[in-house]
């Protein structure tokens, strides 16, 4: 978190990115393979989704693979995770029926 004191530059996306990367990482305790999507918000927030192996198969095309959802607040602080989607890989991303 920054110091409230401090001038606040805002964040650029490559750096967005890595937070987000980096907190699913450690809070889902899983591999982040990349990211998906990266969006700003209104109130100057992030919203970015990134792909997660969830569970490694032999052969890989068996591995189960998720998209979470991670907000961020203006100044890179996490305020929200959600899975939002799993799948097989191979199998496509969990869109089509």
């Amino acid at each position: 978190m920054r110091d409230d004191y401090e001038e606040m530059e805002p964040l650029g996306t490559a750096e967005v990115a890595r937070t987000a990367l980096r907190e699913i990482g450690q809070l889902t305790g899983k591999s982040a393979s990349g990211i998906t999507a990266l969006e700003a918000c209104d109130d100057g927030g992030w919203q970015v989704e990134v792909e997660v192996v969830e569970d490694r198969r032999i052969p890989s095309s068996g591995d189960m693979l998720a998209v979470y959802r991670a907000d961020l607040t203006p100044d890179g602080d996490l305020a929200g995770l959600r899975r939002i989607k799993q799948y097989q890989r191979g199998k496509g991303n969990g869109d089509a029926p």
